[in-house]
C-alpha cells in the first residue's frame, strides 16, 4: 500500500498551488505555474485513488445494515477490484520524472564494424527511425549528412520535434547489430556489421551555458556531391568546444544556418554529458540500468535471416523484422519502458 502520508502531503502541496495561482500573489508566477503544472497529473491520480479508498470504507459501514448489505457487497468487490490499477496508477505518477522527456531530440548514427554494409545499415536505422516519426505525427527533419559511395550512410544527424520525443526515443541510443547477406556478397555468407546510435535530447540556452570564451568557431569550403552541388563559398561551420575538445561540424548552404545547427548540436552534446555525469554520481552501475544512453552497449541485433529483432535489454524477441524496420517500434519501446519504470519502482522502494 502507497504510504497515504505521503499522499496527503502531496494534495496539500496542490492546494496550496492552487491557492497562491488563484491569488494572484505571487513574484514567481512562471515556476509555480510549472510545479502546479508537473503536480497536478499525480494530484488527481491521487484524488482517484483516495476516492476508491473512501468508497471502500463507506461500503463496509453499510454492511452491518441488512437491507443495504447485498448493495454494499456488490460495491466492495466492485471498489476493490479497481484498488490494484489505482495503486499502480498512483506508484508510476509518483517516480521522480526526467526532466527531458518532453523535450525534442537529435538522433545521430554512425556505421561501426562492417565497412559498406554498416553505412547501408545506418542508412537502413536512419529511415528506421524516420517512419516511425511519420507514424507518431513528430517532425524529422535531417541537419547533417555524409553519404557513402554505395548509397549508405557514413554520418547522420537528425532533429525530430514532437509530442514526448525524448521519452520514446531515449533507450534506442547503443550499439544496433544486423546479421545478414550484404549486397556487396557474391558468395551469399552472411555477415555481422553494426551501427551506433546516440539520442540526445535538445538543450535550450537555459539548459546550457557555453561561454564564448570556450568555443572556436571556424569557416570553411564545404564540400558537395560534385556538379552543380560544389558549394564554392566558405560557408561550412566547425564549432570546437575547447573544454571537453567536442567538435560539431554543419555544411548546409547558409553560414548563419550553420552556426545555429552547429550550436544546436554542441548544446544537445554538452546537455547529455551532463546529464551522464549526473547518472554516473547516482548510480554506480548505470551500465546495468536500461536505457543508461552508453553508446558502446550491443543493445539490440536485426538477424535478417530469420526475420528475428532482439533486444539484448530486456530478453525480447520478435519475429517481425519487417514490419520493425518499416517503424513499428512501439511494442519495442512500451516494452523498454516499462522495465525502466520497474526497476525506478523497485529503487524508489514503491
Amino acid at each position: 500500500m502507497v504510504a497515504l502520508d505521503k499522499l496527503a502531503q502531496i494534495t496539500q502541496r496542490f492546494e496550496f498551488l492552487e491557492a497562491r495561482l488563484a491569488s494572484g500573489e505571487t513574484n514567481d508566477i512562471a515556476a509555480i505555474s510549472r510545479e502546479y503544472a508537473e503536480l497536478k497529473p499525480v494530484a488527481e491520480e491521487v484524488a482517484a485513488f483516495k476516492a476508491i479508498l473512501d468508497g471502500i470504507e463507506n461500503a463496509e459501514a453499510l454492511l452491518a445494515d441488512p437491507e443495504m448489505k447485498e448493495l454494499a457487497e456488490e460495491e466492495l468487490s466492485e471498489l476493490r477490484g479497481q484498488l490494484p490499477e489505482a495503486e499502480a496508477s498512483i506508484r508510476l505518477a509518483l517516480l521522480p520524472k526526467d526532466a527531458a522527456d518532453a523535450k525534442p531530440a537529435m538522433i545521430e548514427i554512425r556505421p561501426g564494424t562492417g565497412g559498406d554494409e554498416a553505412a547501408l545499415f545506418a542508412g537502413d536505422l536512419l529511415n528506421m527511425y524516420r517512419r516511425y516519426a511519420e507514424t507518431r505525427g513528430w517532425a524529422f527533419e535531417i541537419i547533417e549528412m555524409q553519404e557513402s559511395e554505395l548509397g549508405g550512410i557514413k554520418e547522420v544527424t537528425a532533429h525530430v520535434k514532437g509530442q514526448g520525443v525524448f521519452a520514446r526515443l531515449k533507450y534506442e541510443s547503443g550499439v544496433h547489430r544486423v546479421q545478414r547477406v550484404p549486397v556487396t556478397e557474391s558468395g551469399g555468407r552472411i555477415h555481422t556489421s553494426a551501427a551506433t546510435v546516440a539520442v540526445l535530447p535538445e538543450a535550450e540556452e537555459v539548459d546550457i551555458d557555453i561561454p564564448a570564451t570556450d568555443i572556436r568557431i571556424d569557416t570553411m569550403r564545404a564540400s558537395g556531391a560534385g556538379g552543380q552541388h560544389v558549394n564554392t563559398t566558405d560557408s561550412a561551420v566547425r564549432i570546437t568546444h575547447v573544454p571537453s575538445g567536442i567538435v560539431v561540424v554543419s555544411s548546409e548552404k547558409s553560414q548563419h544556418r550553420n552556426r545555429e545547427i552547429a550550436m544546436q548540436v554542441l548544446r544537445a552534446r554538452l546537455y547529455d554529458l551532463e546529464r551522464s555525469r549526473i547518472d554516473d554520481e547516482r548510480s554506480a552501475d548505470r551500465k546495468a540500468q536500461v536505457g543508461s544512453g552508453d553508446r558502446s552497449e550491443r543493445i539490440r541485433t536485426y538477424n535478417f535471416p530469420q526475420g528475428r529483432m532482439s533486444d539484448h535489454r530486456i530478453n525480447l524477441t520478435l519475429y517481425k523484422l519487417d514490419q520493425v524496420m518499416q517503424g513499428d517500434l512501439d511494442e519495442i519501446i512500451d516494452a523498454l519502458t516499462a522495465d525502466a519504470q520497474a526497476q525506478m519502482l523497485a529503487a524508489e522502494g514503491l
